[in-house]
């Protein structure tokens, strides 16, 4: 078990060896995911911008709702307990 101390303005030190574990950087994004009593952290590694170009397509799309779509897909997949 790693334990970290929060401070007055609630901000925590990750561990080096957490850090390590998920493989993480300065600057990435982390999802806090409550399941009953516990939180689990979910490193946000990808986003829809990684796979841009990826599909050939014939029309502009609009990331930022194709982005909110996912987004909520994600989040209901979550409290439900599947992602």
């Amino acid at each position: 078990m790693t334990i970290s101390t929060m401070g007055r303005r609630g901000q925590m030190t990750i561990p080096r060896a957490i850090r390590r574990l998920l493989n993480l950087e300065e600057g990435d994004r982390i999802a806090f995911i409550q399941r009953e009593n516990e939180v689990i952290l979910q490193p946000l590694k990808k986003t829809l911008l990684n796979l841009r170009g990826s599909i050939p397509t014939t029309e502009a799309q609009d990331f930022a709702a194709i982005r909110a779509q996912v987004l909520q897909q994600h989040a209901q997949k979550v409290a439900e307990g599947e992602a």
